[in-house]
């Protein structure tokens, strides 16, 4: 069974930045990409790297370690050495409040 949880404020996660919290045994990556937010794992799923140390372009974020760029929208790797998807979640914005389904 899933549920929202307050992940933030809107004013934390402003366009083109990247913000991470915790849920439970879950680390989520917030990222706002031209105004979108998105919501995905925050660890790396090649070698567990923090993502929210990464870079934020236009074609996902980027893993710090080993450049690895994941769609936001899916999760999926768009480039080796990465090969399985990060978990993508839910957003919605009520009352300039960030809420993920977990």
């Amino acid at each position: 069974m899933s549920n929202w949880v307050k992940a933030c404020d809107t004013d934390k996660v402003g366009s083109g930045e990247l913000y991470s919290f915790d849920h439970d045994d879950k680390k989520i990556l917030l990222t706002n990409l031209d105004g979108k937010i998105f919501a995905t794992d925050r660890i790396c799923t090649h070698e567990e790297a923090d993502l929210s140390t990464g870079i934020l372009s236009e074609e996902g974020v980027r893993c710090p370690l080993h450049l690895s760029v994941f769609d936001l929208n899916t999760g999926k790797p768009q480039n080796l050495p990465a090969e399985e998807s990060l978990k993508t979640y839910n957003v919605k914005i009520d009352n300039n409040e960030v809420y993920v389904e977990v």
